[in-house]
């Protein structure tokens, strides 16, 4: 049975997670857990500032007593948040018949914490964006894209809005992270019998592109009769073209290009695709 880490914040973004998530529990065995993780970064900044130099000793410790009630204070109230958020997606896989569901509740730095977790997981799940999606809409979660960029795991970012998966678009350009992608693809996938569409962008060398378009129709064969397109210029362009041309409902891609600087920064197609998708996005690392 394969795990999937669901990482929520309880946002919207999060809540359109869930939906991807029981959606692949429809088509396949998997374990769920949950993991909510309080922010430790404002307790922490609270702690560090001494003003006694500025204000005098008496007001520095009355001013400390009455930081350190606001905090237990703000601990208790982060802790009933976090119940209700986990309650919450407990109840909403309770009604979709799909139990049992782990709930973690972890207080620290996400992209520290949530490595722990992801290491017996097979697949990571998270929203594009967070609590703060109505402000900087044009940039990425600053959380999302950290972990895609250090997680060891496949990640799937969900976008604002659900839609069911019925065309599937695997974004091959015959790197090791794309190569993962299609030997994912020829497993036993929640994707099989759905329909499946390759596309390789050339930019230079249109044999080599190709190449790397026969050699994943064929290596998922068995699974899929992939509608195969090489498409030529620039590859984030021409991939949103083709998504919107054909329908997509979900993209398959690696998180590097095979030219790409790796582990330093995600691939540049890979991010402007994350930017402006409207479509949940698998990526292989």
């Amino acid at each position: 049975m394969k795990k999937v880490l669901l990482c929520t914040d309880g946002s919207q973004f999060a809540q359109v997670s869930y939906e991807y998530v029981a959606w692949l529990a429809t088509h396949m065995q998997i374990e769920i857990e949950v993991l909510y993780v309080t922010d430790s970064r404002k307790q922490q900044a609270m702690q560090n500032p001494d003003f006694s130099g500025s204000i005098g000793i008496d007001s520095y410790q009355h001013l400390l007593s009455q930081l350190v009630e606001v905090e237990a204070e703000r601990a208790k109230i982060n802790h009933k948040r976090a119940k209700i958020i986990l309650e919450a997606a407990e109840q909403f896989f309770g009604d979709r018949n799909i139990a049992p569901v782990k709930l973690t509740h972890e207080t620290g730095f996400l992209v520290d914490l949530f490595h722990k977790f992801e290491a017996d997981a097979d697949l990571v799940v998270l929203g594009k964006r967070g609590e703060t999606a109505d402000f900087a809409s044009e940039h990425l979660g600053a959380n999302m894209e950290r972990i895609v960029r250090s997680s060891h795991r496949p990640c799937l970012v969900t976008p604002r809005e659900f839609q069911p998966i019925n065309r599937v678009l695997l974004a091959y350009d015959g790197g090791k992270s794309c190569q993962k992608a299609v030997r994912y693809l020829a497993e036993l996938t929640p994707f099989n019998n759905l329909e499946l569409h390759i596309v390789t962008v050339a930019t230079h060398d249109d044999e080599k592109a190709q190449q790397y378009l026969t050699s994943a129709a064929t290596a998922v064969q068995n699974n899929f009769q992939p509608l195969c397109e090489l498409l030529h210029g620039d590859p984030e362009p021409e991939i949103e073209k083709y998504i919107a041309a054909n329908q997509i409902d979900f993209l398959i891609m690696g998180a590097y290009g095979h030219n790409r600087i790796r582990h330093l920064i995600i691939g540049s197609t890979t991010a402007q695709m994350l930017r402006h998708s409207h479509i949940p996005i698998l990526m292989f690392r």
